[in-house]
């Protein structure tokens, strides 16, 4: 059972909408790390950030047909010693490096949480989309949180953030910062990515944030973009476009206490 969470400090997020993800899990984890060491220097007025998010399937390109191929053992297991640098998992190292290297808390380093999407995008709109993870994947059974030096983080991934329940528990929980990495397509990005984020940070009293990979037209799926962060009032902090960028929001002390 969760303690108490300590009260919310303010910190500097940043969200890497990451580009250039192509057949080459290497190629796309050398890239990830490139803009991780980029986003982590902060930009004009931003300050060097606290946590770093990368978005969902960030070292695959999106798709059940890919998954299998770029899956990796993890073996990480709740309350148990882990060496992420040892890890079997090429992508854990590469992240577990470059957390130490840039001193922030990265969604995707060192392993303190993970989390395994509950809720499998199984989706069928006829003449626009069809896409069913669950030919390749099984879901998460478990809500999961992380407590940072400025506030707990509770995590969920992309379609999870459909169902009110689980970020609510998370909540209760005392997570005060919902972080859900996510790949919303061309019909479902421009009907709920905003209105969803910011009626999840609303119900909860949150703050609320995904991000996205860029959106590639010449990819087989065509992702929304538009990583986003909303405050506990519903307004939207910070918006990407569509393409590959980092944008940064500081969570300050005039939104922790309105």
């Amino acid at each position: 059972m969760l303690t108490s969470a300590a009260p919310l400090r303010a910190f500097t997020l940043a969200l890497i909408q990451l580009g250039s993800i192509g057949s080459n899990k290497s190629d796309n984890l050398r890239h990830a790390q490139q803009m991780i060491l980029r986003a982590s220097h902060g930009q004009g007025s931003a300050k060097k950030p606290d946590l770093i998010v990368l978005p969902e399937c960030f070292n695959s390109p999106y798709g059940h047909t890919h998954f299998p191929k770029y899956a990796e053992v993890i073996g990480f297991t709740p309350g148990k010693p882990y060496d992420a640098s040892r890890s079997g998992s090429e992508t854990v190292r590469m992240l577990s490096s470059i957390a130490r290297q840039v001193q922030s808390w990265i969604i995707g380093g060192e392993l303190v949480a993970m989390h395994r999407k509950v809720h499998l995008f199984d989706i069928d709109i006829p003449g626009k989309i069809k896409f069913k993870e669950s030919e390749t994947l099984t879901g998460g059974t478990t809500l999961n949180s992380f407590d940072a030096e400025f506030g707990r983080i509770g995590l969920g991934i992309c379609y999870d953030i459909r169902f009110p329940e689980m970020a609510m528990i998370s909540a209760r929980q005392g997570c005060q910062v919902l972080i859900y990495p996510g790949a919303f397509n061309m019909t479902t990005g421009p009907l709920h990515w905003e209105l969803l984020q910011r009626s999840r940070a609303v119900d909860n009293h949150v703050f609320m944030a995904m991000c996205s990979p860029a959106r590639d037209l010449s990819a087989g799926y065509h992702a929304w973009g538009h990583s986003m962060v909303v405050d506990p009032m519903g307004r939207v902090l910070c918006e990407a476009a569509e393409g590959e960028e980092i944008i940064y929001v500081d969570i300050g002390k005039e939104y922790i206490y309105e």
